[in-house]
């Protein structure tokens, strides 16, 4: 008996004994496990690990398919070195960059490739793609002195852009990936092989190319494009700065900060913001004859209300004389608030506020008349009369913001010409490398995670089990209205995850290693793992980070 190991699997919820050095994927066929979708790792100790994983003393293991935000990172992750490998072959002196998610997808450039990316280079590649899924090469995972591993990129005239990382990182031993004798580097686990992925398509997005993706509630089915053109610009802006400054990756980041640069990045990065701000502020004091209202929205973390008080700064001084109204005051009373699929308070419907007497409101201010705003009390549930007085002048704007500011039914009843409408996101222009790019939303749950701890009472395990409701509730009704924005503006900052590392690091330690919301923990610290600390110090006290980490002037 001494050489076997006790498992626990949870998706039997049984206790296992197995022969030491037995593969996950042995397990998962032995015990004929039926999971919804098709499996693609395992929560070994609540650790993400790949099925050709082996295990050598008593775990916990719980199987995962494409439903999990986990399972999904892993399926794109293999897609993108499939993806990888079959540019590669067709065209050997491109350089595949897969820079960030978009329109349900993920956005593609092929540099150095000498012709422009047609409908037929696509086609190409999605022969080629779909050519190395058919054949069920072999994903596997090798660990060598990080020396070693260096030598072998250098060999490989079109991946050197990871030698910063893998410089930076300062790891005597890296892993990589290889099919056949194509090698790749990746930020998580892979499927064992290529006949795992099912699903997939390649169409073409502006002057690219676009990576789709099963869909996240039905992966049965590939999620549907949507153009976002918008957004994209926004997305164009930002990554041109980056590549003025030769900062594209967090290698060629990390080099920067060891050679003492980071004082100049976050001021140069500041002094964007200020421009961009300002930027808007004249956008708006042009249509002063006309904007009355100016709506900001965002997700979860977007920085709204610190760019909506630096707005305010850069309107003043445009000569206007902007007041806030917080759209939590028209809360309707708990009781009438509309309920979710499951019989709970669906606070963040756009129903959960009084629409009839906003519009009102509105209406009276236009007017020019004065009203009483109600005051809503998050303790009991209901709204109150505290007095407060608002009206309009001829030099005013009224600034609002919330989640449903650009929801057209949100001011069904108002001019259109007296709206100027602001969508706020945190964009992360900069990657890890060519091939590993990082999700938007991971920068606005670090900035959730410290803002919780500091100013909420909330641990870190509180918060990421919030997330997920946070996100459909996002998807559902802010995701879907960004496009109505009359500008956009991007509240990521490129030297900010460097800064958020040290405040998180200590939250994210915090977390117990046996509870679901590990596994997003250890996610986090190991990609806070890339990145050379640096110290906040030089941030202004009106930086939007500042919203987060603390030392902001504004008051909130």
């Amino acid at each position: 008996m001494d050489n076997q190991v006790e498992i626990y699997c949870k998706n039997t919820k049984s206790f296992h004994k197995y022969p030491i050095g037995i593969s996950l994927i042995d397990i998962y066929n032995d015990l004929n496990i039926k999971l919804k979708y098709q499996v693609v790792a395992a929560r070994v100790n609540y650790k993400v690990e790949d099925l050709n994983f082996l295990i050598y003393k008593p775990k916990d293991i719980d199987f995962i398919d494409l439903s999990t935000p986990s399972g999904m990172r892993v399926y794109v992750r293999s897609l993108s070195m499939v993806l990888a490998k079959a540019v590669s072959e067709i065209f050997p002196q491109a350089i595949l960059r897969i820079e960030h998610p978009i329109s349900k997808g993920y956005y593609c450039k092929l540099d150095n490739l000498n012709q422009d990316v047609t409908s037929e280079v696509i086609l190409l590649i999605k022969e080629r793609v779909n050519l190395i899924i058919s054949q069920g090469k072999r994903i596997v995972c090798e660990e060598k002195q990080t020396s070693e591993v260096k030598d072998l990129f250098v060999s490989r005239a079109n991946q050197t852009d990871k030698l910063a990382l893998f410089e930076t990182l300062g790891n005597p031993y890296c892993r990589f990936f290889r099919i056949d004798d194509f090698i790749d580097y990746y930020n998580g686990v892979l499927l064992p092989s290529t006949d795992y992925l099912k699903l997939f398509d390649l169409v073409q997005y502006y002057d690219g190319l676009l990576l789709l993706v099963p869909n996240r509630e039905n992966p049965f089915e590939l999620e549907e494009a949507i153009l976002l053109p918008k957004m994209f610009d926004i997305f164009k802006e930002y990554l041109g700065w980056n590549k003025i400054m030769n900062l594209n990756t967090v290698g060629e980041f990390n080099v920067a900060c060891r050679n003492n640069q980071s004082f100049n990045l976050i001021k140069v990065s500041e002094a964007l913001h200020e421009k961009k701000v300002a930027s808007i502020a004249d956008m708006i004091s042009q249509r002063a004859e006309k904007v009355r209202f100016v709506l900001v929205s965002g997700p979860s973390s977007s920085g709204k209300t610190t760019f909506s008080k630096r707005l305010s700064v850069q309107l003043m001084v445009s000569g206007l004389k902007p007041v806030v109204l917080s759209l939590d005051n028209y809360f309707v009373n708990r009781t009438e608030t509309p309920l979710d699929e499951n019989g709970e308070w669906d606070f963040e419907h756009l129903h959960a506020l009084d629409l009839p007497l906003f519009n009102q409101h509105l209406k009276q201010l236009l007017n020019g008349e004065e009203i009483e705003i109600p005051a809503f009390n998050f303790e009991d549930g209901k709204r109150y009369s505290k007095g407060d007085k608002l009206q309009l002048k001829s030099d005013s704007v009224l600034i609002m913001e919330g989640i449903h500011a650009l929801n057209p039914q949100l001011m069904e009843d108002i001019p259109l010409e007296t709206i100027f409408k602001i969508y706020v996101s945190a964009l992360t222009t900069i990657s890890i490398d060519n091939h590993n790019w990082i999700p938007t939303a991971d920068t606005r749950l670090l900035r959730r995670i410290i803002r919780d701890y500091r100013f909420r009472n909330y641990s870190a395990r509180e918060t990421i089990a919030r997330w997920p409701s946070v996100r459909r509730g996002e998807e559902k009704w802010i995701f879907p209205f960004q496009e109505n924005a009359d500008v956009m503006f991007n509240s990521a900052l490129l030297f900010e995850l460097a800064v958020l590392k040290k405040h998180a690091e200590p939250i994210l330690a915090e977390v117990p290693k046996y509870c679901d919301e590990y596994t997003e923990t250890h996610r986090l610290i190991k990609f806070l793992n890339y990145f050379v600390p640096i110290h906040d110090r030089e941030i202004p006290p009106t930086s939007l980070l500042r919203e987060f980490v603390g030392g902001s002037s504004f008051r909130y």
